[in-house]
């Protein structure tokens, strides 16, 4: 299988990893991965309700309309109550997330 053709798979410890490095200097060891596992769960619950996750057509492009996305995850921490995030520290977080994404070539 050539480089290009391989299939890479989303790992839960390289996005963690991916994360925690990508984190801005004045976050860097700010969040537990517990705390950074939490955003990317409620990332994941936000294309699960868009229907993102569904099995469907590999050829089926996928818009991630990030200020909406970003709005439930702020929305959704602040009723749990797990930790009080601020913004920052929520776009800063998605932001590590849809980067590891990217690298994956996962919304393609």
């Amino acid at each position: 299988m050539s480089e290009e053709n391989k299939v890479l798979e989303y790992d839960e410890d390289d996005s963690l990893r991916f994360i925690q490095n990508h984190l801005p200097e004045e976050l860097q060891g700010e969040f537990s991965d517990d705390e950074i596992n939490y955003i990317v769960d409620l990332i994941y619950e936000f294309y699960e309700e868009k229907g993102f996750l569904d099995e469907n057509d590999d050829d089926t492009e996928i818009e991630i309309d990030e200020d909406e996305l970003l709005e439930f995850v702020i929305k959704n921490a602040r009723r749990d109550a797990i930790r009080d995030y601020t913004n920052e520290q929520i776009e800063a977080i998605v932001a590590g997330e849809l980067a590891y994404c990217d690298t994956l070539n996962l919304f393609d």
